[in-house]
């Protein structure tokens, strides 16, 4: 196996536990919490986890295929933030407070700007 055969080979293995596991909290937070057999239980933290899990996932495959480290570093952001401001929406009746989904998406939105930005200046230069 060549040196990058072997990379892809560990950021691809890498990228598949993170994201499984960060899915699985994300999606099944009750089943989650049961495997790993963490308490006490909560929901919105499991979550988080999972959006930061899959962010990290994310991150991982991106780097595989661009080259441009900014836009990889944005990408995974608006993936791991994207999820975690849903999370923060989505359990808004279990807690938080009722500046956390603007502020968070916010965020993603600046990110997202920089990403658009990012890409303009490759195409210009």
């Amino acid at each position: 196996m060549t040196r990058k055969a072997l990379m892809t080979t560990a950021v691809l293995l890498c990228a598949a536990s993170m994201l499984v596991f960060g899915f699985w909290a994300y999606f099944a937070p009750e089943s989650f919490i049961d495997f790993v057999d963490y308490y006490p239980y909560n929901e919105h933290l499991t979550h988080d986890a999972g959006a930061f899990q899959i962010g990290i996932g994310a991150t991982l495959l991106f780097g595989l295929v661009w080259k441009d480290t900014t836009l990889v570093v944005l990408a995974g952001f608006v993936v791991a933030s994207g999820l975690h401001t849903l999370s923060h929406y989505l359990d808004r009746h279990i807690g938080g407070h009722s500046s956390d989904v603007p502020t968070l998406g916010v965020f993603v939105l600046v990110a997202l700007i920089a990403i658009i930005a990012r890409i303009r200046m490759r195409r210009a230069a």
